[in-house]
Formats: C-alpha cells, structure tokens, sequence
C-alpha cells in the first residue's frame, strides 16, 4: 500500500488526513496518510523515512527547512521559497507548492485583474499578494501598523520581480475608498475568537467578491456580512481541498471533478460546523 504522510509541528488537529483518504477513495487507489509530528530539531533525521514514501506534505514549521532534503525544486516551490508537497519521482524527492493552486483555483472566477484590498502579510498573506499581482491586480495589502516593515519589504521585492506591478499598502482601519475583491489573509475571524471582522462594513458594503483563507469557522463573521448581501463569498475550505487536488495531481496524476471536490468541501465544511457545535 501506497504511503504518505503530513509533517509539521506541533500538529494538533488536522483536516488533512480526511481530505486526502477521500480523495485516494474517489481515485480507487489503496494508499494510507498518515500525521507525522516532527520536532525542528529532529528533521534531518527523518529523511530516510520521508524518502521511504510516495510523498508527502508539509506544513508550519517545516515549508522552508524541508527544502535542503530534496532533490529538486518546482518552480512554483523556488517562487516562495517554500515547499508544502514533496513528490518522490524514481527515488528523487521534488518539491512543489501547491498552496498557490489551492488559491488561485479558489477564486479563478473573481475579477482578480481588478481592485483588490489583501488584508495581513504573513506568509500565507504574501503569497497570494504575489498570485493577485500575476493576475494583474491593482493592489492595495491593508496592514496593522506594527507589520510596516514587512509590507515594505514585500513590495520592494515584488517591483524587483514584477516592475509593473501596482500594490500599495495602508494601515486598514483608514482604508475607505471601493474594491472589486476583498481577502482575508489575517487571523481576525478564526475560531474561538469567531466574532471578529478584520474590515469595516463600509468596506464589505462596496465590494462584490470575498475570499478568506480561515477555514474555522467555515463562515466567518466576515463572509456571513457578505453573503447576507448576496454577494460571492468563499472561504478556506476550498483552498485547503485544492490544494490538496493538486497534490494528488502530481503525485499519482489523479484528476476529478467538480462535482467530487465540491463534495469533499461540503463534507469538510459539515465536520468542521460539527466539531464546532454549529449543527
């Protein structure tokens, strides 16, 4: 049987093990996933079981530490310097970040060419500053004023590799003016603390497309302000399934449908409101 496992740590709870064995089952593959907590200390001593298997995914703390045990890197991967799938091809581990599929397929419908407002720059925030800016986003990342630094730092980079590129950043609570796409890259909304909304309603109440990357709650405060207005609104579940879909892409080739991925975010979605008490 076919082996593949998740590192981070600590890892805690993890919906990924539930994506993936759906995902093996929809294919008609016998494969088993595993969580693999590793300690920072303890991953270079882990590489002759990382090689032992079909492949594998990483997450916090490992992205960027994994990169020295592979063999070759991805240009999705050497884009953020970081890797969140490895494949194991004829013995050759090949590192790949899948993170950017899961979001870029998320919101393949929404105007991401037009006006978009990214709340937060951490990692994750970052990364889907750089896809926005690939799309040909106007760009404005909406920051606490004590991530200054790291915004500055993100855009002068961005222009280095992008001269054309149109981002800007504010201090959200100042930003008033309309976007086209709203995403919450930030932390505000996560559950326990699911009664906070990273904008202000003034922003919510211009804007026709959202996407958050929180994926508990499965609708945050933020989203159920949008779709209480109709508007598209999407949160990380489906990035999550994503992701995970293009791991199993490069891993095995697998592919499926619409209908089966929005079948697994339906599902997920329903475990996670379950666990929550919100069923």
């Amino acid at each position: 049987m076919e082996q593949y496992t998740l590192i981070g740590h600590p890892l805690g709870h993890s919906m990924s093990p539930f994506i993936h064995e759906r995902l093996f089952a929809m294919a008609g593959r016998k494969a088993e996933y595993t969580l693999t907590d590793i300690a920072p200390e303890h991953l270079l001593e882990k590489e002759p079981f990382l090689r032992s298997l079909q492949g594998f995914n990483i997450t916090i703390p490992h992205k960027m530490a994994v990169i020295p045990m592979v063999d070759r890197l991805d240009e999705s991967a050497r884009r953020y310097d970081s890797v969140n799938c490895v494949a194991n091809v004829d013995g050759k581990l090949v590192g790949y970040n899948t993170d950017c599929d899961g979001f870029t397929m998320s919101v393949k419908d929404y105007p991401m060419d037009g006006k978009v407002l990214l709340i937060g720059c951490g990692g994750v925030g970052r990364m889907i500053a750089t896809e926005a800016l690939r799309s040909g986003a106007d760009l404005t990342i909406g920051i606490i004023p004590q991530d200054r630094e790291l915004v500055e730092t993100f855009i002068q980079e961005a222009k280095q590799q992008m001269p054309d590129a149109r981002v800007q950043y504010a201090v959200t609570a100042e930003i008033h003016e309309k976007f086209d796409v709203i995403i919450n890259a930030s932390p505000v909304g996560m559950f326990p603390k699911a009664d906070a909304c990273p904008v202000s309603d003034e922003l919510i109440d211009q804007a026709d497309y959202f996407f958050d990357v929180i994926y508990n709650p499965t609708k945050t405060l933020f989203l159920r302000k949008a779709l209480a207005q109709g508007k598209t609104a999407k949160g990380g579940a489906a990035m999550l399934v994503l992701q995970a879909v293009r791991a199993h892409e490069i891993w095995n080739g697998d592919s499926y449908t619409q209908e089966q991925i929005d079948t697994i975010i339906r599902e997920m979605e329903q475990t996670i409101d379950q666990q929550n008490g919100t069923h």
